[in-house]
């Protein structure tokens, strides 16, 4: 079994008014969860590719989910159109091995998100089996990123067999 976006979002407490990001967000398959509990909130859907974001604007339509905002850009040269300080919460979910300046976009993250704001990466784990055959990071790598991106670790959540989840808190 894969991970279950609204388990694992649920294990975490997100208040309704938040404003959140979604760093890869892809065609939504974390995005539309986490609006749906943000539901008087804002969700911030961050690609780097137009053709997943038009997926993701289709479906929220007709989800009927209002509450996401489209946002093409790379995490790793900075995102100019979302200010500093202006999230509560950023997800980075099963992207981290397509990320090639790890600490950039870490630094990124942290400078959207308000102090006390938390971070949630789930990704694959290292080894064998499903997902990508390369760039997968042990769970200490991503430690290591974090904390020298002023996050500390604060949980562990379990997600399933093949992934990790990691949650940290800006400092």
């Amino acid at each position: 079994m894969f991970v279950n976006p609204e388990e694992t979002l649920k294990q975490l407490n997100l208040a309704k008014e938040m404003t959140a990001i979604d760093v890869g967000s892809g065609s939504g398959g974390w995005t539309l969860p986490l609006a749906k509990i943000l539901e008087d909130g804002l969700v911030l859907a961050v690609d780097i590719l137009e053709e997943p974001l038009s997926a993701l604007q289709g479906k929220a339509r007709h989800a009927g989910i209002t509450n996401v905002r489209l946002v093409l850009g790379d995490i790793e040269q900075g995102l100019p159109k979302v200010a500093s300080g202006s999230c509560d919460f950023a997800l980075i979910t099963n992207v981290l091995f397509q990320i090639e300046d790890r600490p950039s976009a870490f630094k990124e993250i942290a400078r959207v998100l308000k102090s006390g704001g938390q971070l949630l990466v789930v990704d694959w784990l290292p080894g064998p089996g499903f997902g990508p055959k390369e760039g997968r990071l042990p769970a200490s790598e991503v430690k290591t990123l974090a904390s020298q991106a002023n996050f500390d670790f604060t949980q562990e959540l379990p997600v399933e067999l093949y992934h990790y989840g990691l949650v940290f808190v800006k400092n």
